[in-house]
């Protein structure tokens, strides 16, 4: 019968023999060839046999359909420097004595951790979730090494909630090379995140040019502190388009309660899809949506004007034009808008009256925290995925594997 051979891949070991268990797994025992370890109390190395520990399993890489182990009995040295000649068991470099599985065999779990859970992967390799646990926190830090990345001249910063309806958030921090996580901190708090970006190594601190962030006076006031306003913390053009759009959605909704008492039921229903056609920017509009808004538009002078309003606030921000014409421009649109304004254009109206210097700081670098706020979408998913995760170490090493696994361990 031809047999085939597979590697072991693991070093400084003998094969003494192989055999399999009545449930088809393969169990393969083997000694060192090493001989002499390293003192755990003086570090010298020591070659005076001591006996040997007692007989070990270990969790090695899978022989197609079956579970393959490693059984070996680690020997014991005496040491003859230190008083009381204490004995210690020689460590191999295949495996971590916390750990029951070979360092190959872990390397082979991470990757099914990628865009799946703990639990799937327990069930899928037949171990308990204890050990997959243990692989996760053997493997994967609970932060990024700031050392590590090289320049960052953009950093993103975004909150998010870890409990639906609950206060509990995070704040998620992007930045380097291809704007990577680089931090998950607990709240959202000016405390936490000033004594975050304290931490930056101070060669990145010169590269640093901006700091893209939603309008969170905590965020803002943090990044001015830090920097001492040298690094510019720019609001995020969606947020802002958020806002305003915002502000035009009551509008609608507004409008829309009076049109429904004013016009017949055959009228009204001519508007029907409106809400979606209000959304769009002019540009994207489909024949069908342009008649709609033209009959809205009749009956409602206010909502052409609050459309055109977003339409063209868009457009600024489209548009490739320094800061100061910016702020003229977008100025003459709030003016419009005061001189329309009602209750629900009053977000609007203060915040860039508020923050009209970082909302058009995007006009001198044209950042965006779009990479942070793409991530919360993902986190969401993590969330659901795992029936949630509070625990800010365990949150950070369950989205570091699904955004870097692929380049780590597969």
């Amino acid at each position: 019968m031809d047999t085939l051979q597979i590697p072991l891949e693991i070093p400084d070991v003998r094969i003494e023999k192989s055999e399999r268990t009545k449930d088809g797994d393969s169990v393969i025992t083997v000694t060192s060839i090493i001989e002499g370890t390293i003192c755990h109390k003086c570090g010298r190395c020591i070659t005076e046999s001591y006996g040997y520990d007692k007989e070990i399993m270990i969790r090695h890489l899978p022989i197609p359909g079956h579970k393959t182990f490693i059984r070996i009995r680690p020997e014991r040295y005496e040491c003859p420097y230190c008083e009381g000649k204490p004995a210690t068991t020689q460590k191999m470099t295949w495996y971590d004595q916390r750990s029951p599985d070979t360092d190959v065999y872990e390397k082979h779990v991470l990757p099914g951790l990628i865009n799946s859970t703990v639990a799937d992967v327990s069930i899928r390799e037949d171990i308990g979730c204890e050990a997959v646990t243990g692989i996760i926190n053997r493997h994967v830090e609970s932060e990024v090494s700031r050392y590590e990345i090289r320049r960052s001249e953009t950093i993103g910063i975004d909150g998010i909630s870890l409990k639906k309806g609950h206060r509990d958030s995070v704040t998620l921090i992007t930045g380097g090379e291809g704007r990577r996580i680089t931090g998950v901190l607990q709240g959202r708090e000016k405390a936490t995140v000033k004594a975050f970006l304290s931490g930056i190594p101070e060669r990145l601190k010169q590269t640093l040019k901006a700091v893209c962030c939603d309008m969170y006076d905590g965020y803002i006031n943090a990044v001015k502190e830090v920097s001492g306003g040298k690094v510019m913390a720019e609001a995020d053009r969606f947020r802002v388009a958020k806002l305003y759009r915002k502000d035009s959605d009551g509008l609608r909704k507004q409008e829309m309660r009076r049109l429904k008492k004013k016009l017949s039921e055959n009228e009204y229903r001519k508007l029907k899809g409106a809400m979606w056609a209000l959304r769009k920017n002019e540009a994207d509009l489909s024949l069908e949506e342009r008649d709609i808004l033209r009959i809205l538009f009749k009956h409602s002078r206010i909502l052409r004007i609050a459309y055109e309003l977003c339409d063209e606030l868009t457009g600024i921000f489209n548009q490739n034009i320094t800061k100061e014409d910016a702020q003229s421009k977008i100025g003459v649109r709030m003016e419009v808008v005061g001189l329309f304004g009602s209750e629900c254009s009053e977000g609007f109206l203060s915040t860039p009256n508020n923050r009209m210097e970082e909302i058009t700081d995007y006009f001198v670098n044209r950042q965006t925290s779009g990479s942070v706020e793409g991530l919360n979408n993902k986190i969401k998913v993590i969330r659901r995925r795992c029936y949630g995760i509070f625990n800010i170490r365990h949150l950070f090493q369950r989205i570091f594997p699904d955004l870097e696994g692929y380049a780590l361990f597969a």
